[in-house]
């Protein structure tokens, strides 16, 4: 299948792939739902460069990150003078999109005023632009996606319920990344190999231990918050070996029958390491804070919240014993 690179092997990816080979050929209206962060998008140009519409454009627009005054010009332009600051002719994405795929992400934010006129162009492939009385006519296929639920939506009387049926001809489900555990190592080993390039970085190994944690993790941001934990990993791992980053706050789930560790316990042993391999020097500029690429008063925070004692504190600890018998000894006399 001539599509963009697409990770995994687990089963129930391999039933989306299938589905975008089945879907990508035809030019009826797809609908991807999925949670955020899943890759919607990725598997938009999937569809659209397995399709006869390779050689045109792909254009993507989401609706939600528009303000609703501005979408309808976003989405079929506007003529020189429509509006306040309107001035230039200008072609909205529908005819910029013309012979190929236009991508509609976060469907569910579409203004409700504003999908009779989307559900036109959707049909009749044509519409006016603003400030025109001049019909025109485009050959678009549309692929929308969305994190909500459009069925709910429509009960609540929020989305067009003939727009629904019209976007939802061929309906394509994106599983989380926590019901895709088996393509985890997969994705790791993408990032990696993509950061370390970017970053001009060498990181040859992942242990199994970071790799345990990381398909322990639930990544509730799915596959886009496990590329920024791996770009923030390669970014701060001082060596060759991917070392965790040490900002992220949630904690995997604890299994008593494997032992599995959370993130704080790994956290706490790649501090423990640098601060062995610096002779426990935390500041300065071969300090175990500047190793880590941390500031010296964060890595004390820290150390203190993970348990980690300095050895000033230890050495303090055993002093205070110490002196108490001196005193006692002192009174004594």
């Amino acid at each position: 299948m001539a599509i963009l690179d697409l990770i995994g092997s687990s089963p129930k990816f391999r039933a989306v792939l299938t589905d975008v080979e089945r879907v990508a050929p035809v030019d009826s209206a797809v609908l991807i739902q999925g949670e955020t962060g899943t890759g919607k998008e990725v598997i938009a140009r999937a569809i659209h460069e397995a399709s006869p519409r390779r050689n045109h454009r792909f254009v993507a627009l989401n609706c939600a990150a528009i303000p609703s005054a501005l979408l309808e010009s976003e989405l079929f332009g506007h003529e020189r003078g429509a509006f306040t600051g309107a001035c230039t002719q200008t072609k909205g994405r529908f005819q910029l999109a013309d012979g190929g795929t236009l991508f509609l992400d976060e469907i569910g934010d579409m203004p409700l005023e504003l999908q009779p006129k989307l559900l036109r162009a959707l049909q009749e492939q044509e519409f006016e632009r603003l400030g025109s009385a001049q019909t025109v006519r485009v050959n678009v296929r549309v692929v929308a996606a969305t994190n909500q639920d459009l069925a709910e939506l429509v009960t609540k009387k929020l989305f067009r319920i003939d727009l629904f049926y019209r976007l939802n001809v061929i309906p394509i489900f994106l599983p989380p990344l926590r019901e895709r555990v088996q393509d985890i190592p997969l994705l790791t080993e993408f990032f990696v190999a993509k950061f370390a390039a970017r970053l001009n970085k060498s990181i040859e190994l992942v242990p199994d231990e970071v790799m345990a944690v990381l398909k322990a993790h639930d990544w509730p941001g799915n596959i886009r918050e496990l590329q920024n934990f791996i770009e923030r990993a390669v970014l701060f791992s001082p060596g060759s070996v991917l070392r965790l980053p040490l900002d992220l706050k949630q904690t995997v789930k604890q299994d008593p029958e494997s032992g599995l560790r959370t993130l704080a316990d790994a956290d706490r042993e790649h501090i423990l390491e640098t601060l062995n391999q610096t002779n426990w020097l935390i500041g300065g500029q071969d300090g175990a804070a500047n190793r880590l690429g941390l500031p010296r008063t964060t890595l004390i925070y820290k150390m203190r919240k993970l348990g980690i004692e300095t050895r000033r504190s230890v050495a303090a600890r055993r002093i205070r014993p110490l002196a108490n018998e001196a005193c006692y000894a002192a009174a004594s006399c």
